[in-house]
């Protein structure tokens, strides 16, 4: 009796591992959205405080086996700061393109990195539209830790931490980049 509940124990623990890895080709799609706090940096970032705002956007992992795959999508967040009371806002969509490795026993967990691009779309400071003094353009670096819930074999829950650093000046006339980190909940639909 002992040995068969041993094996039966063995058999559900290989399907449970099982279950969570991903082939080469799977693609998973992550609707989000997320909690952001950012700031300035840089020479002329002078003291600054950190502003809050909401992030959405739609992801996609590609996997190249189960424990790398390659993750881009498309946000909507905004970064910005808080100077002598005045709240600068800027708006961007932006595309990461990260590599994303996988792992623990059962995947569950991820890291990834890699750079992004950012579209400014609006930017704002003290209810003034001063998008003609930032660059439309911005480069940065992601890093990001993940774990995912299985909620059912195609579906699961991800919870992560996503940072960003700016590698360009945010504005064209002072050295100011972004730099946030965002708290997101998706949904990881495996196709």
């Amino acid at each position: 009796m002992k040995k068969i509940i041993l094996v039966a124990m063995v058999a559900f623990g290989l399907t449970t591992v099982q279950a969570q890895q991903r082939e080469k080709g799977t693609v998973e799609i992550i609707p989000h959205v997320g909690f952001t706090i950012s700031d300035f940096s840089g020479s002329d970032a002078a003291d600054n405080g950190a502003v809050s705002s909401l992030k959405f956007g739609v992801g996609a992992d590609y996997y190249l086996n189960n424990r790398w795959s390659i993750r881009s999508g498309l946000n909507y967040e905004t970064m910005g700061s808080d100077v002598d009371d005045t709240i600068t806002g800027l708006s961007y969509v932006t595309i990461p393109l990260n590599a994303n490795w996988h792992f623990g026993k059962t995947r569950k967990w991820n890291l990834n990195f890699g750079p992004s691009v950012g579209f400014l779309t609006f930017a704002e400071s003290g209810n003034v539209d001063v998008k003609d003094a930032f660059n439309k353009v911005q480069i940065g670096f992601n890093a990001g830790i993940g774990y995912k819930f299985e909620l059912t074999k195609k579906l699961n829950l991800l919870v992560d931490y996503q940072s960003m650093a700016g590698l360009t000046d945010a504005s064209k006339d002072f050295s100011i980049k972004n730099n946030c980190g965002s708290l997101n909940v998706g949904l990881v639909f495996k196709l």
